[in-house]
């Protein structure tokens, strides 16, 4: 109990099992350098509110700056009574600096700095995504450009359609990934919004001057109404959602290599980089690269419906629920960068085997071309649709091509 951060309160000791239920330090210390950002920020707006003196300021600032140092170098020690990292930076700033250290929480809670040290990994995070997401997009349409004269069939419902280009269907792709390029950026207004300053939830009662803090931490805005600003997690229910669009189409885009790159199609082949052989079947090459990507979308579409039902039935303001959304976060940024990464090596060292998709070109797949030939002769189309599905049966009767019927067979139709 003496160990606690907060033990005035409490009387005896926490059961072990809850304090390793409730301990989140394994998971958030990948926010220690944001929230010593936050402190940092938190602390000259503490000195020009007259909590702190210069001195203590600089006291703070520097030991600040020796514990980020630590983490960087990962010689930080992280000790059992460390619930949070919140907690285990104040404990050893404390360790450095002596009771100055508790100056720094004056007018602060957990709930406005933990949500602020999220928008800021979160704001970090998206411009990497970003990042990776745009160099996916331009590989498409570089490779769009080189092989524009590659021509193959289309197909809806699996089933041939009608011609393609192949540029045409690396285009489709990159239109639907530049949409979630241009979600992420909507997602970057709301969470550029600066939580810090609002307290527990009733606002910060020392005057802290939060366009320091905004200006400091480079928010575009900040806060209206603390309470909703300590609890809203709409910030991370957008990005889970533009997240799980995302990796619906990089489910499809892979799944459309994966199929195309079967030896019964045989379109393309990927690079050795980005597959597997099999332990018992030596011939096997398995396209493991774009499986990972499939599954990843369900595994980020889970985390989206976790998220959501944490959220549903909570109360206002904070509540230890929310502990959950980090975890949710963390993967799915790292899912994010590590499949737009396999992605574009994916795309940008296959091998496309034109011979094949040109043989995959029969004839019947113009037969929305012969419609609507008959529709310039005069034919309604409607009429002109069902004469160009006679010849196909025909054709098909005959067990013959349609650009083999004769004149006679199409007359007769």
């Amino acid at each position: 109990q003496g160990d606690k951060m907060m033990a005035g309160r409490f009387v005896g000791s926490t059961d072990p099992i809850m304090e390793m239920l409730s301990a989140s330090i394994t998971v958030d210390q990948r926010l220690s350098e944001v929230d010593i950002q936050g402190s940092m920020a938190y602390a000259k707006a503490l000195e020009k509110a007259g909590i702190l003196s210069k001195t203590e300021l600089e006291k703070i600032l520097s030991g600040l700056e020796k514990i980020s140092e630590e983490w960087s170098k990962g010689v930080f020690g992280v000790i059992q009574t460390d619930e949070d990292i919140h907690t285990a930076n104040e404990r050893r700033l404390k360790e450095l600096i002596g009771d100055v250290a508790g100056k720094l929480h004056t007018g602060r809670s957990r709930n406005d700095q933990v949500v602020t040290d999220l928008k800021l990994f979160m704001k970090n995070s998206l411009s990497i995504i970003s990042t990776h997401l745009l160099q996916l997009i331009k590989t498409l349409v570089e490779r769009a450009a080189i092989e524009i004269d590659v021509i193959l069939p289309g197909y809806t419902h699996l089933q041939k359609a009608q011609p393609i280009r192949w540029s045409q269907f690396l285009l489709s792709h990159a239109v639907a990934l530049t949409r979630d390029s241009e979600r992420l950026g909507e997602i970057k207004k709301r969470i550029n919004v600066l939580p810090l300053g609002s307290g527990a939830l009733a606002g910060n009662p020392v005057e802290i001057d939060r366009e320091l803090l905004r200006s400091e931490l480079d928010f575009a805005s900040i806060s209206l109404n603390s309470m909703d600003a300590v609890s809203e997690r709409d910030f991370v229910v957008e990005f889970l959602s533009v997240a799980t669009l995302l990796m619906i189409h990089l489910s499809k885009m892979a799944e459309d290599l994966i199929i195309y790159s079967t030896s019964e199609f045989g379109f393309l082949t990927l690079s050795d980089t980005y597959c597997s052989g099999s332990s018992v079947m030596p011939q096997k090459k398995n396209p493991d690269s774009l499986e990972l990507i499939r599954s990843k979308a369900g595994r980020v579409f889970g985390r989206l419906a976790a998220i959501l039902m944490v959220l549903k039935g909570l109360p206002s303001t904070y509540n230890k629920d929310l502990q959950e959304d980090k975890e949710a976060v963390f993967d799915v940024v790292d899912t994010l960068n590590a499949v737009l990464q396999v992605a574009t090596g994916v795309i940008s060292t296959l091998q496309i085997n034109k011979e094949n998709m040109e043989k995959a070109l029969s004839p019947e797949i113009l037969s929305s071309d012969l419609a609507l030939y008959l529709v310039h002769k005069g034919m309604p189309f409607r009429q002109a649709h069902i004469a160009a599905g006679k010849a196909v049966h025909l054709a098909e009767t005959k067990g013959i091509t349609i650009n083999h019927l004769s004149l006679e067979d199409l007359q007769n139709i």
